[in-house]
């Protein structure tokens, strides 16, 4: 490694002493790298305040705290995570709308990067209620684009734990498709690199499925970056006890850099007793030819003990026991990189997973990308739609009549990511979906009086599908009637779906011990339950998703 390569690294973890912005972060094949050729390896913490602190609650619009638009907090705590060795954090969500300029200015200055999550705990994907629809495509976009501009933003990450365990993996198609469209939107708007990742749990079920589905098929639709949430190295531990070099051998082939986006086991007694022994594992040679670093969890201590740093009600932050055994554990790593100009990746993407009693999401197809235009020309030309003013609560007892007594109707808001069949509706906002089934009822029955009522819900409206709607219209409903009778992609395709090949999975070693089950506000994939779950029970298959 040349002096001039070596200054360059060490002025960035050093905090940019000159006031400078940072030099951003790159990719090539299984690595980051600075600018200058040096590779990247995170040493992280996780940084975000429980709600619960705050006293919020889940009804409100903003349900959390956003850590990078509080600049008292910032100047508190950036010092703090200078002294732990800290160069990245992790943010689980933001508001887009907020001023972010005064922490990410601080968090520059101490030569920290960022890797953010797109969704919100109201706004995100739901493992039990999978959907990509406008209103989400809008959120994670406004998270882009204000992060944006910061040079030392790494990247995002577009879902954390969403598909958990083998009976909710329909969800991961959901978050691929998040992942495709916010790659895509980065690229349209003419940004620097910055990855698009997803954030997973071991389970040894799908283990090897979901890493693979993530990084298969055409690449503008797979991960740039693979976080790992692990938790398997507890107490006095060993690489062999925890699995850890089971997972070198697991990833050495994978075509994306692997972190730990979060770990630190808290057993068996609490963030007190948290030596940070793997953080020393972590940055060793042995792992550190296959893991790019990862992210401690986490910052503040909350009533899930995990904390490193106690922040009183008050405002005070006072250092927890853990603290320095991080602090001493990061100063202590030196891992040794490759440079950029030596390395070469010959690493493939993945097959795509076959579908399976434990998978049972296509690596054919994805959901369409959510389109406002389409749906607000739908929506126009209408002629039957909700009542003004009709509460959502309300909206569960239509679907649910709809949807049983006339299945067809429902065709263009219905997903199905076993088939990978897609109705063109199915990223709209569930107004506009009530509105589609609305009208394809009213017209399959002749458009009698009564079949635009419902008690008062809905009611006729002049429809227009002139000038430009025209045509999308007309090519959504040919779409539609493909969908009603197709029995896989193939048959319904859209243009941003994802393909790949397919291939078995039979791995099914347990190799990673599992730590304590974490209670974390932000596990996105828990939150914000469809409004029409028991509709979609009460129907059965015929309606698939909402």
């Amino acid at each position: 490694m040349g002096a001039g390569k070596l200054s360059l690294s060490l002025l960035a973890l050093a905090g940019g002493a000159l006031g400078a912005d940072l030099p951003s972060i790159t990719m090539k094949g299984q690595k980051f790298f600075y600018p200058n050729g040096t590779q990247f390896f995170m040493k992280g913490v996780a940084y975000q305040q429980d709600t619960s602190a705050a006293g919020q609650t889940f009804e409100k619009k903003k349900n959390f705290i956003d850590p990078l638009a509080d600049e008292k907090a910032c100047k508190r705590d950036i010092p703090l995570l200078e002294e732990l060795g800290a160069n990245t954090i992790r943010t689980y969500a933001i508001d887009p709308d907020a001023d972010h300029s005064a922490c990410m200015k601080l968090l520059q200055d101490a030569g920290i990067y960022v890797v953010s999550d797109l969704g919100e705990p109201s706004t995100s994907i739901n493992r039990d209620d999978p959907k990509w629809d406008v209103e989400l495509f809008t959120r994670y976009q406004g998270v882009i684009d204000e992060l944006a501009q910061y040079s030392n933003v790494i990247g995002f990450f577009a879902g954390n734990e969403v598909s958990n365990n083998k009976t909710n993996t329909e969800a991961s198609a959901y978050v691929k498709a998040a992942v495709r469209d916010s790659k895509k939107h980065i690229k349209s708007k003419g940004y620097r690199w910055m990855g698009v990742g997803y954030a997973a749990n071991d389970d040894k079920d799908i283990r090897e499925e979901i890493a693979d589905y993530f990084n298969c098929g055409k690449q503008e639709a797979a991960i740039d970056f693979w976080g790992y949430n692990i938790y398997s190295w507890c107490g006095e531990s060993s690489m062999q006890k925890s699995g850890y070099d089971q997972q070198i051998k697991f990833f050495e082939e994978y075509s994306v850099p692997v972190f730990f986006a979060e770990y630190g086991c808290n057993l068996p007694n609490g963030a007190a007793g948290r030596k940070f022994e793997e953080t020393a594992a972590l940055y060793n040679d042995e792992m550190t030819k296959v893991f790019s670093g990862g992210i401690v969890y986490m910052y503040h201590q909350e009533e899930n003990d995990y904390g490193l740093v106690k922040v009183s009600d008050s405002g005070k932050a006072t250092k927890q026991k853990d603290f320095e055994y991080l602090a001493k554990e990061h100063k202590k790593a030196d891992p040794k990189g490759v440079d950029e100009d030596e390395y070469t990746s010959n690493l493939k993407p993945a097959e795509c997973p076959d579908v399976s009693q434990t998978w049972k999401v296509t690596g054919d197809a994805l959901p369409p990308t959510p389109d406002k235009d389409l749906c607000d020309c739908m929506v126009k030309a209408a002629s039957c739609g909700p009542a003004s003013g009709l509460s959502k609560k309300s909206y569960g007892d239509i679907f649910g009549f709809i949807c049983g007594e006339s299945p067809e109707s429902c065709t263009g808001i219905n997903g199905n990511a076993t088939t990978g069949v897609y109705g063109a509706y199915h990223g709209c906002s569930d107004e506009a979906k009530l509105t589609h089934i609305l009208d394809t009822y009213y017209k399959d029955q002749d458009q009698a009086s009564d079949a635009c009522d419902f008690k008062g819900k809905a009611e006729t409206k002049s429809g227009s599908d002139s000038g430009s709607c025209k045509s999308s219209l007309e090519e959504a409903d040919e779409h539609n009637k493909k969908a009603a009778t197709a029995t896989n992609a193939a048959d319904a395709p859209f243009s941003t779906s994802g393909s790949g090949d397919s291939s078995d999975s039979d791995d099914d070693e347990d190799f990673a011990v599992p730590g304590a089950a974490l209670m974390r506000l932000f596990n996105l994939g828990d939150y914000a339950v469809g409004l029409y779950m028991v509709v979609a029970v009460a129907v059965g298959g015929s309606m698939v998703v909402l």
